[in-house]
């Protein structure tokens, strides 16, 4: 299946897509309960609301997610409420910057209350959130991807990753 937005793609767009598409699992192997350990964590940080330590608790996460895959580690931003744009809310965000000499930076940007009641976000939107930005950063650094798509098969992943750590 393919998402609307496929027919207005170039054609080495289409070519990432299908590809995209095509990954629909991924593995956490034998980590899987140390990773479920880290999620149990970052739900305790986030039901206390204490921002630093939520920071570093979804910190631990990824270093131990991009460790057990092999890639490279991502930093985790966390913010406070999440930017209303035109009527919808911004959940989480995945940035890479290309600095002239060095490695790639990778960021995730993550708001741990809602726009417009301040509240704390529900833990299961939280992690969704997380694992859908990691997901962009194993389209890049795991399956070195050109670019990374909302496909499918990335949605797949998305879902494969967060029923591993229920």
């Amino acid at each position: 299946m393919v998402f609307h937005y496929y027919n207005r793609l170039g054609r080495r767009a289409q070519a990432i897509y299908r590809a995209s598409d095509r990954l629909t699992e991924v593995s956490l192997g034998v980590a899987v309960a140390e990773l479920q350990h880290q999620a149990a964590e970052v739900r305790q940080l986030l039901q206390e609301g204490q921002h630093t330590a939520l920071r570093e608790g979804c910190q631990r996460f990824a270093d131990a997610f991009t460790e057990q895959l092999g890639i490279a580690g991502v930093s985790i931003r966390m913010l406070n409420s999440r930017p209303r744009k035109s009527g919808c809310e911004l959940y989480g965000l995945y940035e890479r910057e290309y600095p002239e000499q060095g490695p790639v930076q990778c960021c995730i940007q993550l708001w741990m209350r809602t726009a417009h009641h301040k509240r704390i976000v529900a833990f299961p939107t939280f992690m969704r959130t997380l694992l859908h930005e990691l997901c962009h950063h194993l389209d890049y650094e795991l399956y070195r991807l050109p670019d990374s798509l909302h496909t499918e098969g990335f949605f797949k992943r998305e879902s494969s990753l967060y029923q591993q750590l229920r």
